[in-house]
């Protein structure tokens, strides 16, 4: 009998879940060398952005749910080269069973669910399927692309080699991007879907791609993070709760929501290289232009 295809959210789940030794499921797409991008015009970092279809705090996502309520205060315009690798990580990989392992979600924590699987939070359940998702669709479409797996589930030095820390502060020293993959959390303490950008170099295309496809956090949310402080931008896909959480969960609309994310992510990606569609720090901005300075730490 020919062999039945297995679902793709069960794929990506054994490959978030096998054991750590094991490493990660290889990924096979070769990378294209991309043209970079025209230089482009910079706004000073901290001056509102421009008002464009998907930057406007706040407003429900039919796909994401809630999005930021917060007002963004940066923009990003600073180009970077179309080939830049990209590094893509599962938010609280390293941080469970202590202090800061993720959400349980609102089915976990409020409707009695079982937990999607035993051990780790759901939040983390879900990143590492979205952020394996986002890398394989990556590697299809031929961006430097990939994905970091801590060696171990639980880490207390967020410092330590081998952490999502450590790995995506490397990365984005040598000039790649670094993100991790989060989802927010339930109720009144979740701010929703959005981008909390990375600190160390003046706010990037990019950014504000991704910023315009999920929405934006002030760059000072929470004093600022850990992860926005070592160059690692996190994006937070949406609240885990409502009929986002419900879709994930729901084996017949699993595949198709992870998908639908990824793409989205993806695509943000490629607009923010320059590799497709207009330039996504266009707007119709009053501000003006000018010399781009790195936000303080």
């Amino acid at each position: 009998m020919p062999r039945r295809s297995r679902p793709l959210g069960l794929l990506l789940a054994a490959a978030a879940l096998a054991p750590l030794h094991a490493g990660t499921a290889p990924v096979l797409a070769q990378s294209l060398e991309l043209a970079r991008p025209r230089a482009a015009a910079l706004l000073p970092a901290g001056q509102a952005p421009g008002s464009g279809p998907n930057d406007a705090g706040g407003g429900v996502d039919p796909l994401t749910g809630p999005r930021s309520r917060l007002s963004r205060d940066w923009v990003g315009l600073r180009s970077v080269p179309a080939d830049t690798p990209i590094l893509v990580m599962a938010g609280h990989a390293d941080s469970q069973n202590i202090s800061g392992a993720g959400t349980p979600g609102e089915a976990v924590a409020l409707r009695g669910a079982a937990p999607m699987y035993t051990g780790i939070s759901d939040e983390l359940y879900w990143n590492m399927v979205v952020a394996i998702a986002v890398v394989q669709l990556g590697q299809q479409r031929g961006l430097n692309i990939r994905y970091h797996r801590p060696p171990f589930r639980t880490i207390v030095d967020g410092d330590q080699p081998g952490t999502n820390w450590s790995e995506g502060r490397q990365h984005a020293v040598a000039g790649g991007y670094a993100m991790e993959i989060h989802f927010d959390a339930y109720g009144p303490d979740g701010v929703g879907s959005g981008l909390i950008p990375p600190l160390h170099r003046p706010f990037s295309r990019i950014d504000e791609s991704l910023a315009r496809a999920f929405g934006g956090y002030p760059w000072r949310f929470r004093n600022v993070l850990g992860g926005p402080r070592r160059g690692i931008a996190l994006l937070e896909i949406g609240k885990l709760e409502g009929s986002l959480e419900a879709s994930l969960r729901d084996p017949s609309s699993r595949d198709q929501t992870v998908q639908a994310i990824a793409e989205r992510v993806v695509r943000a990606l490629e607009e923010g290289l320059g590799r497709s569609g207009p330039n996504p720090a266009q707007a119709s901005s009053p501000l003006p232009v000018g010399s781009s300075r790195t936000a303080q730490r």
